[in-house]
């Protein structure tokens, strides 16, 4: 399986997978616990707008300091800062200093983090098994999916949010540790039309950025609000998800990569544009709601794959991948800050959850337009590879 063969990749995805016991327990339950700990649903929404429109103003310092001190040492402070706002969580009550405090460092480290890794990924991957690579990251995120979000639920019913989002903490300041042992990329000063050679990834990034605003924050606070606010059923429903999503990305990641993007295009985004569909329907079902978010997990594994083996490998044959994900790094945060600030309007005026989340199909119609251009392009030039 050559998609194993590339050792810093797998250093990479195993340092995801650490992280993702993070990102899929402490993490999924972020929405969730502010609508809990009486922040109003406009507010929470808000709230992740204000992360996001704090890194498209502070990412602009990022390139400094990639440059002095190269990729890799971006991400490893990256992680450390974003282990550093799960502590936060357990303090917040209502709109207040602990919440403002989550959100700056929250924006801090996401800057640092998000552009250094992609570009990282981007840089030391594969063309000939992207979709695979990217695959294996999201079905070894799924599998620990499964866990996570059961353990953070107990936690956070037994021993409170403190013990719950500080095993979190603890969690992503230990997926640091394989970054130790991958290379050193470093970053030249200057390269000319670096970012404007970017311009195809960040319109991908907006739409991305888009549909993420609605499918996971929105429905993260929709999906709570259906389960009675009850984190013990909100963790199972997650799990659940998990388990059907496990294996998805690594078979459509090969069907990438065996040259049928238009294909695998039109397979990702029709489900997800159905999910979208049935996430609005599901509101106020309960049981719909869980059997909705466990198919979500095959979207998310479809999903993924086939944006990313785009993203990367424009970004690995950009003049520049650091300066390329910062570029596209700002379309994904303009796109979802404009999604969720739409949603916290909406919420403002009492619009229904369902109506709001099916904002979404306006990001995915964006999304088809221009991933089927470009694989209709990339799959043109190249014959077929069997991997």
């Amino acid at each position: 399986m050559a998609y194993f063969g590339n050792r810093t990749i797998n250093l990479l995805n195993l340092h995801y997978a650490i992280h993702s016991i993070a990102m899929t327990g402490g993490g999924a339950f972020f929405a969730a616990y502010l609508v809990k700990a009486d922040v109003p649903i406009p507010g929470v929404f808000a709230s992740f707008a204000a992360i996001l429109i704090g890194r498209f103003l502070i990412r602009p310092a990022i390139l400094g300091l990639a440059v002095r001190y190269g990729m890799r040492r971006l991400i490893i402070l990256g992680t450390l800062l974003n282990a550093c706002q799960f502590p936060f969580l357990g303090f917040i009550h209502g709109p207040g200093l602990p919440l403002y405090a989550m959100i700056a460092i929250g924006a801090i480290a996401d800057t640092l983090y998000w552009p250094c890794y992609h570009a990282y990924f981007a840089r030391l991957g594969d063309d000939d098994a992207r979709g695979q690579q990217i695959g294996v990251r999201e079905a070894i995120a799924a599998m620990i999916g499964v866990v996570s979000p059961l353990l953070t639920g107990i936690l956070l019913v037994t021993f409170g949010p403190q013990v719950a989002f500080g095993v979190s903490a603890l969690a992503v300041a230990g997926s640091a540790l394989p970054l130790l042992y991958t290379p050193h990329v470093p970053i030249v000063p200057t390269v000319p039309h670096a970012y404007r050679d970017a311009l195809p990834g960040i319109l991908l990034f907006v739409g991305d950025g888009f549909i993420g605003g609605i499918y996971l924050f929105v429905w993260q606070v929709a999906l709570f609000l259906a389960l009675n606010q009850n984190f013990l059923t909100f963790g199972g429903a997650l799990a659940i998800a998990a388990v059907v999503g496990a294996a998805a990305g690594m078979v459509l990641g090969r069907h990438i990569d065996d040259g049928n993007g238009k294909r695998a295009v039109t397979i990702a985004y029709g489900i997800l544009s159905l999910i979208v569909v049935l996430r609005a329907m599901a509101t106020l079902h309960p049981a719909l709601a869980v059997t909705v978010n466990a198919l979500s997990a095959i979207g998310n594994c479809l999903y993924i794959p086939t944006l990313m083996a785009v993203v990367y490998t424009l970004a690995k044959a950009a003049p520049c991948s650091l300066r390329f994900h910062i570029a596209t790094e700002a379309g994904w945060d303009a796109g979802g800050a404009t999604s969720l600030l739409t949603a916290a309007l909406l919420a403002w005026f009492h619009v229904p959850l369902w109506a709001v989340l099916l904002l979404g199909l306006a990001g995915t119609a964006w999304q088809i337009t221009l991933l089927r251009r470009h694989y209709a392009q990339r799959d043109g030039a190249q014959p077929a590879t069997a991997t």
